[in-house]
């Protein structure tokens, strides 16, 4: 028993000492320096930072710990799925995990054995099929996604059970899967016994007083900064405030505690019943096609990508590939910067904070008594909602008969906070193979040689018709951006959102298929993930296959006459009835005439 500690403590050096000084495939900024002592303050305050006694932990971490010794004395060092798969999972996990592309990464360059976990093992769906993975129509195939702790990594695999054989394997770096539920749990467990949680609250919580234990956060000044370490945030309401439990599931340990403002709320009127099975089966599992008003394309719920639509043509010419929300990233303080990183998508084979309550709904566009197209909208949301940490999120794609369309996006709060900003970043892959895009610049469209970002601000430069942005192709012919500046009627006030472009290569998946979480929650400059698939050397973007994407900034508000991204629960005849302030966010693409 001397031996096996000694030897797990050997590996807790040699995977933190990676973490800071091994050399690595992957640029990574370095760990910030230690956080410093808590003191006793409202809205909350950082724990004493402490590397865990991997030799003699608590006993409520004992299993996980020992889960960790035993993986890593392993040939294969990777802690594996083992509890409730299925056998088509257990093989797709083996054959991933035999195959090098997949397990590149489990050493260090001296050999020294790195932390790797498998999160996930489910069916490949619809969306997660690229040009590589056409076989998986015809066949069984799964997704495998593992976690590498100590250079923040994820390693993606499509595998074919029925064949045997892994079909594609792809890396995001600095980037996180959804925690699996033995992990929720774990998180759940330091935050119930930890002292500051007990202090705070004025007693120890139950476990069934957690909420939001698997939603993904980030706090500055400690290591879950930029998302270094995977950090959750289990959170419990008392007395109209919430408190958020930051906990580092690398290190086994609370982080912090902090203090947001929510609000007393009644519930609302009704109970609602998710009908999962039905909503899978006919909208996560296989596309919807729609053809009117001179459109054509196809819709499916995706898994951690909300609603996606592709192959959409107008009039019969190509328009874009597909187009889809990737992630909410919410942020709850810019001082602090801790928040949550949000994923929604169906109910099934998802770890999506906030999931699909309802089917898609199409509807007419009607102005002054004239319908003028159709939408598409999809509704997310926690079953609580609209009580405190209960989030409703909207997607809607407008479709116009003169050949414009709009994504948009809506936060519908209520949240954990009174002072939030949402950050939803939405996909957008352009149709053809020879685009060039251009941004006006107050007398000319200049076109973007590489690929990069900008933020739209109050001083940006608009064509007179409230243009920014135009994409074309070689002919000329193509569609304009008009961000929202509150112009659209919906309620918004404007988005001040980041664009960014960036080039797509089939033999690269950079979201095509369906993306975990791609950037995190609390970053207030470009670096909302997008980014990623740019630096360090942008890529030449003229006359390029491209893709747009587009990051919203939404600040919400809960002053009585000006709500915004915000939800409350008001007496209506005896009744709780939930009162909606949703901030719509999204651009206008006008095709050239």
């Amino acid at each position: 028993m001397r031996s096996s500690s000694y030897f797990w403590r050997s590996c807790v050096v040699a995977l933190f000492t990676a973490l800071t000084a091994c050399a690595a495939p992957f640029a990574r900024p370095p760990i910030g320096a230690p956080t410093a002592v808590p003191t006793s303050s409202d809205p909350g305050s950082l724990a004493p930072r402490s590397t865990p006694n991997f030799a003699s932990p608590p006993a409520y971490l004992r299993e996980r710990v020992d889960a960790l010794a035993d993986a890593a004395k392993q040939p294969i060092p990777i802690l594996t799925l083992t509890d409730g798969l299925a056998e088509d999972q257990k093989i797709a996990q083996e054959l991933a995990i035999r195959d090098e592309r997949f397990r590149q990464y489990i050493f260090d360059d001296r050999g020294r054995p790195l932390r790797n976990e498998i999160f996930q093992i489910y069916p490949a769906r619809e969306s997660d099929l690229t040009e590589q993975t056409q076989s998986c129509r015809a066949s069984t195939c799964y997704r495998v996604e593992m976690y590498n702790y100590a250079y923040n990594l994820t390693m993606l695999a499509i595998v074919d059970v029925r064949v045997k054989s892994v079909l594609a394997v792809g890396s995001l770096a600095q980037t996180q899967p959804d925690i699996p539920a033995h992990l929720i749990e774990v998180a759940k467990r330091i935050a119930v016994n930890s002292i500051e949680v007990q202090a705070a609250l004025g007693a120890k919580p139950a476990d069934t007083d957690v909420l939001m234990a698997s939603t993904k956060t980030a706090l500055n000044r400690s290591r879950c900064e930029r998302s270094r370490h995977l950090c959750v945030a289990p959170t419990f309401v008392k007395d109209g405030r919430a408190l958020w439990a930051i906990v580092d599931l690398t290190e086994l340990s609370l982080v912090g505690i902090r203090w947001t403002n929510v609000g007393k709320t009644g519930l609302a009127v009704t109970e609602r019943k998710l009908q999962n099975l039905n909503l899978s089966e006919l909208y996560c599992e296989k596309e919807t096609r729609i053809e009117r008003d001179g459109w054509s394309l196809n819709f499916i719920l995706t898994s951690s990508d909300g609603l996606r639509v592709s192959e959409v043509t107008h009039q019969g010419q190509p328009v874009v590939r597909s187009v889809k929300m990737v992630d909410w990233h919410v942020s709850y303080s810019n001082t602090d910067g801790f928040g949550y990183s949000d994923a929604v998508g169906c109910p099934y084979f998802s770890q999506a904070a906030v999931i699909a309550l309802e089917p898609p709904q199409v509807d007419d566009i009607v102005r002054d008594g004239k319908t003028v197209g159709f939408a598409i909208s999809q509704r997310f949301q926690s079953e609580g909602w609209p009580t405190p940490c209960n989030y409703n999120y909207r997607q809607r794609y407008e479709f116009y008969a003169d050949g414009r369309f709009r994504p948009m996006i809506a936060s519908v709060g209520r949240g954990c906070g009174n002072d939030g900003v949402y950050r939803p970043v939405t996909r957008i892959a352009w149709a053809g193979e020879h685009n060039t895009f251009s941004a006006w610049d107050g007398t000319a469209w200049k076109p973007w040689t590489r690929e990069q970002w900008q933020l739209q601000t109050r001083d940006s430069a608009y064509t007179p018709e409230g243009y920014r942005y135009r994409i074309t192709d070689a002919a000329g012919a193509g569609y304009t951006v008009e961000p929202s500046r509150g112009q659209f009627g919906d309620g918004g006030r404007g988005d001040f959102a980041w664009t960014y472009i960036t080039r797509h290569e089939a033999t690269r998946d950079e979201g095509e298929s369906d993306l975990i979480t791609v950037g995190p929650c609390c970053n207030n400059d470009y670096r909302q993930g997008p980014e990623k698939f740019i630096e360090p050397v942008p890529e030449p973007v003229e006359n390029a296959s491209l893709v747009m994407w587009y990051v919203a900034q939404l600040k919400n508000d809960n002053r009585p006459g000006f709500e915004y991204c915000w939800a409350d629960s008001v007496l209506v005849n005896g009744v709780y009835t939930a009162k909606e302030y949703p901030c719509y966010s999204g651009p206008m693409l006008a095709p050239i005439r």
